[in-house]
């Protein structure tokens, strides 16, 4: 299996640094690609050539653009600030830029900015900000306040400058209520305040439903699609009754069923397996949503908007309306659908041996569950039998062999399999108070066979990556770059301090990864290093540019299997569709422009989405832990920040922090590395993994946080406190508010959040699979 090409900010920098054009041999020396991989990067060059990346000088060399200034040392980025007020810039191409709250001026959390060095340390660079080049999105939520006719709002957000100014003209709303606002006027200056008109004035703070149309009316996320796209939706009933199966595949004497979990209400895939001879024919038949969804109209223009589907502990905001989504799209029984199909021909091994992606006519022979599937095979005795999954067993028996076949091969070329905990969040049915969050379980029967059908949407999608990269049509990928060799130097250093020795070099290999995450399985601290090893990887995401996915160690990758909750599926469906109808392929300037922009715009709202996703799911958190004040729980120690220890506990399923006054008897800072805490005068020591024992004091709903103190044996409590007393002033003293320039602090400010329901990178369907 090759390894993933690099990145593109990693070919841009090695041109950058190059300062003068390189020959496609001597970048690709440079870049660590082998021989096998060197087509693959003559292509990549010239996908990034043809969107404007980097620029082509005639005997397959490159170089690259200008930078945005003559001197090099300004670049554009997303400012991210911290609560304590300083930020960091990311740039393409480019280290984070640390700015320190004196260098920021009037730019806000999440504006685009031009960033200009000013200096360089052993953490990295230094820069100020000298101009805002985009806005963030102009929508905050808080807490209205007023005073006589002075009305303002505190952001929810800490990173965002507050108070905000809100037009005095605004009559509704009380002192204390939840409200969203829209930014009229930005500041221009680090001591100005923005000012912003109420969009919505919402009730209490802190109660469930008031917070959660908070965060949706924030992000402008609306429930309800447009009547224009409605009425297109309701228009295509007509179309269903007249399907033209003209040109396309009749595949319905295929015994084609889906299989999904038991609470879907769309269907937009559906598989079978057969033997032939030693070998297999598998079809992997995915919902044509495309014939119905055209570009250029609303329909169209409301689902590039949202991007996808946001799936909430209570509900679902689908990227489609119902009328597509949930019946004409969704492959009902015994209904003619239309189709797109991936049929392939594979050996006894599994491997693919020939195939062909072909719009085809197809009838649902049934519609499956994970749990009926595995109690059919015998994975498992707990679900109750089901009849239509028995009357299947031999073709679901071939899919099951198939399906272990393509995951024994994926597994063996590097590909990770991180099997990551996923919140439950558990709601009273009256009320919608939050009950429980737990890890959700899942039999291990039932994961088996949802692991089946994963298996033949990832080998679909990596099928359609490579037909169409063979008639090297444009095409949206999903892709994932290396590891963060910084944040790989963290792992190494916490490895090390627990005796382990890793190889840096090796884990940026997949198949180096997953050598070590086999030596940790059943390491006492596996729990830490895993999340540790998961913020080294960066996130998957959409580009035009094929640079392969490391997760996946797939050369080559995309999402082809999901359109009726992803747009990028849909783009790839025009795609396939376009070429197998003869089309012209279209790679002038303004088409790869376009897809660019399209990707882009595909991999922010999935972002968005994540967030949202993952806030709703810390509110509920936060909601639940009003009830547990004064229990005593423990946990594990996963994160070390500026203000104390992040635990994760075991039960409930939920962080907390911990900070460093209320660790103990004594005054606690931590190591430069983050790695450690270390009592001053006793020398108590908490590293990440450790174990530790909490009582819950206090949480707070509007920041999405729980806070908790340490619970010492009474024992070690006493020898801490005949340590001695009065040397706190003497030892220790409080850090900085922010720190001051050449001390750059760590980035993140908080662990990496607790998975939010996952969706998968094959299947990615409202159960188990992640998000590649």
């Amino acid at each position: 299996m090759a390894k993933p090409l690099p990145a593109r900010g990693e070919i841009v920098r090695c041109l950058h640094e190059a300062a003068r054009p390189l020959h496609a041999r001597e970048l690709a020396t440079r870049l660590g690609v082998d021989e096998a991989a060197y087509s693959r990067l003559l292509t990549l060059l010239d996908q990034l050539s043809l969107d404007g990346t980097i620029k082509p000088i005639a005997g397959h060399r490159f170089k690259a653009q200008k930078r945005p200034d003559a001197t090099g040392s300004s670049w554009e980025g997303l400012l991210s600030v911290h609560p304590r007020g300083f930020g960091f810039v990311s740039a393409v191409g480019q280290d984070d830029v640390y700015v320190a709250p004196d260098g920021i001026g009037g730019a806000l959390h999440g504006d685009r900015v031009r960033v200009t060095e000013i200096g360089r340390t052993s953490r990295g660079v230094e820069g100020r900000i000298d101009a805002i080049v985009a806005r963030r999105s102009p929508r905050l939520a808080g807490v209205l306040r007023r005073r006589g006719k002075s009305v303002w709002l505190e952001p929810d957000d800490a990173r965002i400058r507050g108070p905000i100014v809100v037009a005095s003209h605004a009559k509704v709303g009380n002192d204390g209520d939840a409200a969203v606002v829209s930014i009229t006027r930005f500041p221009e200056y680090a001591n100005e305040n923005a000012e912003a008109d109420l969009v919505a004035v919402l009730g209490a703070p802190g109660d469930p439903v008031v917070e959660v149309e908070k965060i949706l009316l924030r992000e402008q996320i609306e429930e309800e699609h447009p009547d224009g796209a409605m009425r297109e939706a309701e228009a295509m009933a007509a179309k269903l009754s007249r399907l033209h199966a003209e040109g396309r595949v009749d595949l319905r004497h295929v015994p084609l069923p889906t299989i999904d979990p038991e609470d879907a209400r769309d269907h937009d895939d559906a598989v079978w397996v057969e033997r032939i001879g030693e070998g297999y024919r598998a079809w992997v038949a995915i919902a044509d949503v495309s014939e119905y969804v055209q570009p250029g109209t609303e329909l169209d223009a409301e689902a590039r908007a949202r991007g996808c589907t946001i799936y909430l502990p209570d509900r679902a905001i689908p990227m489609l309306p119902a009328a597509l989504a949930s019946d004409l799209c969704s492959l009902m029984p015994e209904a003619d659908r239309l189709c797109l199909c991936v049929i392939a021909d594979l050996d006894r091994h599994g491997v693919v041996q020939e195939f062909e992606v072909v719009e085809g006519l197809m009838r649902s022979h049934a519609m499956l569950t994970y749990p009926g599937v595995a109690r059919a095979l015998g994975f498992t005795e707990t679900p109750p039998k089901s009849a239509q999954a028995e009357a299947m067993k031999k073709g679901l028996k071939a899919l099951d062999d198939l399906a272990r076949k393509l995951r024994k091969t994926r597994l063996a070329r590097g590909a990770l399999d991180l099997d990551l905990p996923e919140a439950k969040v558990v709601l009273d049915e009256q009320t919608g108070e939050p009950t429980d969050v737990v890890q959700r379980a899942q039999d291990p029967g039932v994961k088996r066979a949802y692991q089946m059908i994963e298996e033949l949407m990832l080998l679909a999608n990596e099928l359609v990556a490579e037909w169409l990269g063979k008639r090297r049509c444009p095409a949206i990928y999903r892709v994932h770059g290396q590891p963060d060799e910084q944040k790989l130097e963290r792992l190494g250093a916490c490895a090390e301090t627990i005796g382990l020795d890793v190889d840096l070099n090796g884990l940026l290999e997949p198949r180096g990864v997953s050598h070590f995450l086999a030596r940790i399985a059943g390491h006492e601290k596996k729990r830490v290093l895993e999340m540790l090893l998961l913020r080294s990887l960066k996130q998957a995401q959409y580009d035009i540019a094929n640079i392969g996915h490391f997760g996946l160690a797939s050369a080559a990758y995309l999402h082809f299997t999901s359109p009726i909750r992803r747009y990028p599926d849909l783009l790839v469906h025009r795609a396939v569709k376009h070429v197998l109808r003869g089309g012209k392929i279209d790679t002038s300037p303004n088409a790869i422009e376009d897809l660019r922009m399209a990707a882009t715009t595909a991999s922010a709202r999935e972002r968005a989405a994540m967030e949202v996703e993952r806030e709703v799911v810390d509110l509920y958190r936060a909601l639940y832990m009003r009830t547990r004040i004064g229990d005593v729980l423990e946990g594990t120690v996963t994160a070390i920040v500026g203000s104390g220890v992040f635990v994760a506990l075991d039960e409930p399923f939920v962080d907390v922090l911990v900070r460093f006054e209320v660790l103990g008897p004594d005054h606690y800072e931590a190591s430069e590395d983050e790695l450690s805490v270390v009592g001053l005068r006793s020398g108590d020591r908490i590293t990440l993994g450790d174990r530790m024992l909490v009582e819950i004091e206090d949480v707070a709903v509007l920041r999405r946080m729980t806070m908790a103190r340490r619970v010492l044996p009474e024992r070690m409590m006493k020898q801490m406190e005949r340590t001695g007393s009065g040397e706190r002033g003497r030892r220790g003293r409080e850090k900085p508010t922010a720190p001051g320039r050449g001390a750059r602090p760590q980035r993140g400010a908080r662990p990496a959040a607790r998975p939010a329901p996952k969706r998968g990178g094959g299947r990615g369907k409202k159960q188990g699979g992640r998000r590649r």
